[in-house]
């Protein structure tokens, strides 16, 4: 009976998550597709595509994006890389405060990266003028395309650095000592041994930088000026004055959906070739170095943390300063501050409720399909599981477009409300709940669950009464940085949003657009500082046990 019983609650739960993705995924999804390959008639073309790859102006639009994000994958690979050897394989006194510094290097999106570099080193920048006017210097621009590498991977090289590191802590050290008693160098060993042990870890940070270059809207937007990418033509397409139609940005959307599962195929494709099983109970011993080799080593690391966390720092400086208009003068106050908390009310509101609502769903769904995907295991469930990641490896103004298009007519007249931005908070940012959800789940024993039901427990009351509680950790670390990603989401805020409807993300860079730079500082550093306080809180409920990635 017992048995029967614990059949129908899961069988249940399967067809209300299954209706879930239905409607927030694939529904949405779908109508990208069709709208894709039809006209604004609804007939049957490939005339949208045909116009993409027959135009030069859409290619060298590809062509950008292509650059900008390959470039931007393998700086951040090469800094993020050395960076984890160093720390890992070498003894630093500072080694703790560094890795805390380089993940609250993640805790704000790169579109206030860019916003910190125009202060600092726009034509009218801090840098630039003090630099003319003290030493006659004329620095580079930072508009264009380097700008935008340059934001970058500042903003994306510490997922390689996260990824790496964590590998590098717990390889077996045994086969480094094997290599190196038969002779080969440390060079060797580093490029033939250890550095292909590592490779899964670094291909996947690599490939959330590759993804997170080509979905970010707000830096190319800032600093890209006539540089575009394809984020910026769907957002055009679909939005501004010069915009043809639903059907063409449907297109493009396409191209960048398409994109970005060739990446992953490729990434599942050269892990399948290779066997990475190793143990870990002889995990390398960070080595003691003499002051001057450690000196050497640690100022570009320091260099590099200090720029990493410059756009915090210039933006929590320069949100207390006087400001006339677009420029900073003399003196210090809290004027941007009692501006935002009179004029822009409504978005610090508006964040943190959608992103409440949305992170109470996210740890309700992002749970119960977290148990089904490993404990009740079957093509269904796997699918369920899959379909939820989608929305992750495409970029957030595709994923708004498509919830746009989906239900701006009846029965589902969502467009403008609240809700659709709660539901695409919600379906963007939930895969990083589930993955720790199932993480955590994966390491327990299943005994547990079944000396409960079999003592007479229900399914349901030994989900929430035993399993819910010992996979609470993962579900709140995991929903933790949901959050996160939820408050700072500008991608498909930025074509979801109405004046009721508008968030801080939206707010900050409609403030940099017109020059209002002190209360757009002010809005990010409140975005900063509430990112800071869920890190701690983070760190609390993990106690350190797991990872932010």
């Amino acid at each position: 009976m017992h048995q029967k019983a614990n059949r129908d609650v899961w069988s249940v739960m399967k067809v209300v998550t299954l209706i879930f993705v239905g409607l927030s995924i694939l529904y949405p999804l779908s109508t990208v597709v069709i709208r894709s390959v039809t006209t604004s008639d609804g007939n049957a073309t490939l005339q949208n595509f045909i116009k993409f790859f027959s135009k030069e102006y859409y290619l060298d639009v590809l062509n950008n994006t292509m650059f900008v994000a390959g470039v931007t994958t393998l700086l951040s690979v090469v800094l993020g890389v050395a960076m984890a050897y160093a720390l890992t394989r070498y003894d630093f006194r500072l080694k703790r405060v560094l890795n805390v510094c380089i993940i609250l290097s993640l805790m704000s999106p790169p579109f206030i990266g860019a916003y910190s570099w125009i202060l600092l080193f726009g034509r009218s920048g801090f840098v630039t003028t003090k630099a003319l006017e003290w030493f006659g210097w004329v620095f580079p621009t930072i508009y264009g395309k380097w700008g935008i590498v340059s934001v970058f991977v500042c903003k994306m090289f510490p997922y390689v650095y996260l990824f790496t590191s964590g590998a590098l802590g717990s390889i077996d050290s045994s086969l480094e000592e094997a290599a190196e008693n038969l002779g080969s160098t440390k060079g060797y060993r580093l490029f033939h041994i250890t550095l292909p042990l590592v490779s899964p870890s670094i291909l996947a940070g690599a490939v959330m930088v590759f993804m997170s270059a080509v979905s970010d809207f707000g830096t190319p937007m800032l600093i890209g000026e006539n540089y575009k990418v394809l984020a910026t033509l769907v957002y055009e397409q679909y939005m501004s004055e010069m915009g043809t139609s639903s059907n063409f940005a449907s297109a493009v959307s396409m191209i960048v959906i398409v994109l970005c599962i060739l990446l992953l195929l490729l990434q599942r494709w050269y892990l399948n070739r290779r066997n990475y099983c190793m143990t870990s109970l002889r995990p390398p011993q960070p080595q003691k170095l003499r002051f001057g080799k450690k000196l050497l080593m640690l100022v570009p690391i320091l260099l590099v943390v200090v720029i990493a966390l410059l756009p915090q720092i210039v933006v929590i400086v320069t949100s207390f300063k006087n400001c006339n208009g677009p420029y900073f003068v003399a003196g210090w106050s809290l004027e941007s501050y009692q501006t935002i908390f009179t004029r822009m009310v409504r978005g610090i509101k508006n964040t943190y409720f959608f992103s409440v609502i949305a992170l109470a769903v996210m740890i309700v769904v992002g749970s119960v399909t977290a148990y089904l995907s490993v404990r009740k295991r079957s093509l269904l469930t796997a699918a369920i599981d899959m379909s939820l990641m989608v929305p992750y490896v495409i970029p957030g103004a595709v994923m708004g477009l498509a919830l746009i298009i989906a239900f701006n007519r009846s029965p589902f007249y969502l467009a403008g409300t609240a809700f659709i931005m709660i539901l695409c908070y919600t379906v963007r940012k939930i895969p990083y709940t589930v993955r720790s959800a199932s993480g955590f789940l994966q390491q327990m024993e299943l005994s547990v669950e079944e000396a409960s039901i079999n003592l007479g427990v229900s399914p349901a009351k030994t989900f929430f009464k035993i399993t819910l509680p010992l996979m609470l950790p993962g579900v709140v670390s995991g929903a933790i940085l949901s959050w996160i990603e939820t408050i700072n989401e500008l991608s498909s805020s930025i074509l979801l949003y109405t004046g009721k409807t508008i968030t801080m993300s939206v707010a900050i860079y409609n403030e940099v657009a017109r020059n209002s730079f002190g209360t757009a500082a002010a809005m990010a550093t409140i975005l900063t500082i509430s990112a800071i306080i869920m890190l701690v809180v983070f760190n609390r409920v993990s106690k350190g046990k797991v990872s932010i990635v």
